[in-house]
């Protein structure tokens, strides 16, 4: 297993961005956020990449900007429906360690506010317990391992992928 990327992967609002830049100031590496990377690369923020091209659109752009990424030294804080991209995952687990991020829905739901403005993809009559409950099996199906961050401070996660 290359171990030159760390690949952060879970529901929105579990921490991944955040998690991401600690971890990368501590090991030295690169932050990169995939989701800015696709606005860059667009020139559009996510809400109006899903309104344009809608959800599924937006899938197949996230996958291959996934997919496409070339990095070494990296902390990689993906979208959280980076696993709808079976090509994207295939390469992230190429290039790196994919590090799941758990939290119960109670939790992700409590932390998320304006789901649209979040760019979080929801389908038409989707609630957010749908979506955490699909997406959950794929976490795990993609992860090399996983991490349950319930009633952990940033810093004990940090330690926690760090020391692995």
């Amino acid at each position: 297993m290359r171990r030159d990327n760390i690949v952060l992967i879970g529901m929105p609002g579990v921490g991944k961005s955040t998690v991401g830049v600690v971890l990368a100031k501590r090991m030295g590496y690169r932050f990169v956020d995939s989701d800015l990377v696709i606005q860059d690369q667009y020139g559009k923020l996510l809400h109006e990449l899903i309104e344009e091209h809608g959800v599924e659109g937006f899938w197949k752009i996230e996958n291959d900007v996934n997919a496409a990424l070339s990095l070494r030294k990296s902390i990689i804080a993906t979208g959280g429906s980076v696993i709808y991209g079976r090509e994207a995952m295939e390469h992230l687990r190429e290039i790196g360690t994919v590090v799941y991020l758990r939290l119960p829905y109670e939790e992700v739901a409590e932390r998320l506010g304006d789901l649209n403005a979040r760019g979080v993809t929801l389908m038409p009559g989707q609630t957010l317990r749908d979506l955490y409950e699909e997406r959950i099996p794929l976490y795990e199906k993609y992860c090399h391992r996983s991490i349950d961050c319930q009633n952990k401070q940033i810093r004990e996660i940090v330690s926690i992928i760090a020391g692995a």
